[in-house]
């Protein structure tokens, strides 16, 4: 596929970039969501089976085997580079399995996106603020869009939650760090949006609390979880958690514009494992287009 670095773009429109090179679509539907599993597992392989599968999650057509062997020829001749030897591809068959080779220095949006959020977590922790920001927001920026929003389907649907709830802690990570350095106006915008897209969830009301209260405003920040108190009432009939209600607390108790002495954003769990080989991949991926 050449010797220039390869971006991957998965969320949102499908896409391959090469340096200085106009992205490649993907139009077939079907072609899509198979080359999206084969990218994703490239590392151990995707089997016969479960490729068929996710590309007819209803069930498969009776000529199901050379349906396959159509949409695979279409994910090879889109992977394949006009500038390989005749016969050479790095989308092979092997043993039962479709197996993907793509150059070391590839970077595939959702696995940059994770080790940009695994980054910014850890500079969080450490008091780099600045850095923790820039990493979440670009991780945020990498991840407008849907994934394959055409599909449904066991794995496809697995993704997409793998891929939402990144967005969602990158969205918390990028206002926690915000507020941190003291700017409302960006730790708000976050935590808005994580709040619109997950409206019952704490840990973005958290975040919401404490841009208000890093600004001064803890009428402000009282408010929000007032609000987060009757939607969880009426919508689920519950009270807020425990951290939720002690962030609270503290908000009571201050005194003054300072940010109560533990972040009511709680800082996200630790991360999944993440491949080595994409750290510092994030850097390379550009804003999407």
């Amino acid at each position: 596929m050449g010797d220039s670095a390869l971006l991957i773009r998965l969320v949102g429109l499908v896409t391959i970039e090469h340096d200085g090179v106009p992205p490649q679509h993907l139009s077939s539907a079907q072609a899509q969501v198979a080359f999206a599993r084969l990218v994703l597992e490239r590392a151990a392989g995707t089997g016969r089976d479960q490729l068929a599968d996710t590309v007819w999650p209803d069930g498969l057509p009776d000529t199901w085997a050379s349906a396959l062997r159509s949409v695979v020829s279409r994910v090879r001749a889109y992977v394949t580079s006009p500038h390989q030897k005749p016969g050479e591809t790095p989308l092979v068959a092997r043993s039962g399995r479709y197996l993907l080779r793509l150059p070391g220095d590839t970077a595939v949006d959702v696995e940059a996106a994770e080790v940009a959020v695994a980054e910014a977590r850890e500079a969080f922790a450490e008091g780099a603020h600045a850095v923790a920001r820039q990493l979440a927001a670009g991780a945020v920026s990498n991840l407008r869009g849907s994934f394959l929003p055409a599909h449904e389907g066991e794995w496809v649907g697995a993704v997409r939650e793998r891929v939402d709830e990144l967005r969602l802690t990158a969205l918390e990570l990028a206002s926690l760090s915000a507020s941190a350095l003291g700017d409302q106006h960006h730790g708000l915008r976050y935590a808005d949006e994580a709040v619109r897209r997950a409206p019952f969830r704490e840990s973005a009301h958290r975040c919401r609390m404490t841009a208000h209260a890093s600004a001064g405003n803890r009428a402000d920040a009282l408010r929000a979880y007032h609000q987060l108190r009757e939607v969880l009432a009426e919508e689920l009939g519950i009270d807020p958690a425990a951290e939720t209600q002690r962030a609270y607390l503290e908000l009571l108790r201050a005194s003054g514009p300072s940010l109560p002495r533990r972040p009511a954003c709680a800082e996200p769990g630790p991360p999944d494992a993440l491949d080595p080989v994409l750290l510092g991949a994030f850097e390379a991926l550009p804003p999407p287009r």
